[in-house]
Parts: C-alpha cells; structure tokens; sequence
C-alpha cells in the first residue's frame, strides 16, 4: 500500500483525484491533503508520504517552491496541472511524472505504475 498526499489549493481538484485513486488505484491509500506550498511542507514532514500528488500552480507559490524548500526528495512525485503548456514541456523534459487535468484515469494508473516502479528521485 502507498502511502498518497494530495496537494492543491482547489478541493474539487483534490476530490476528484482522491475518488479516481479510490477506484482505479486501490493500493493507494490517501493519507492527507494540503491546499497551499506551506501547509504541504508541513504535511510532507508530518506523514513522510510514500508519493505526493503535487498541483504546479497554488495561490502561495509553485510546486517547484515546495520541492526546493524541503532538499532532495525522499517520496515519488507526480505533478499535476490544468494549463501553462510552457511549464508542461519544461517537466516533460526533466523527466518528472506529469498529469494534466482533467486527470485521465488510464493516465493516472500509468503515472502511478511508473511512479510506483520508479522509487524515488532527485529532481532538483
């Protein structure tokens, strides 16, 4: 079982993503949530979660902010976006996971196979 936080500042977003875990990813187990940069590094200490589902774009800064406040990861990352194609093509290349919403649930088991697959990675 994987351990899963979900960061995003819009609920529905979070909603939606914890109802499509629940259906097409079982062995993901959402253990908390967070809707800004800050209160994710909190959480991210707090549950030392397994893989973060982490929105690019919050009111309080970027997903990138996060990562880089918090060192080398020690979690899978999949980051989650709804627009900002340039940002998109930046992480394609980086090699990090990716989902676009609406999130596709085909795209979701992928992302969580590899990610699951993968272990963990150093981005930054």
């Amino acid at each position: 079982m994987l351990c899963a936080l979900l960061i995003d500042d819009e609920a529905h977003n979070r909603d939606t993503l914890r109802k499509l875990l629940e259906r097409h990813c079982p062995h993901v187990s959402v253990e908390g949530e967070a809707v800004s940069v800050s209160e994710g590094i909190g959480a991210i200490r707090t549950l030392k979660p397994d893989l973060v589902f982490l929105d690019i774009n919050m009111k309080d800064g970027t997903g990138f902010d996060l990562l880089q406040s918090l060192g080398p990861p020690d979690f899978r990352i999949i980051l989650i976006s709804a627009f900002d194609k340039n940002t998109l093509m930046e992480v394609k290349r980086s090699g990090m996971l990716f989902l676009t919403k609406p999130i596709n649930p085909i795209e979701l088991i992928a992302a969580v196979n590899h990610a699951e697959n993968a272990g963990t990675h150093n981005f930054l």
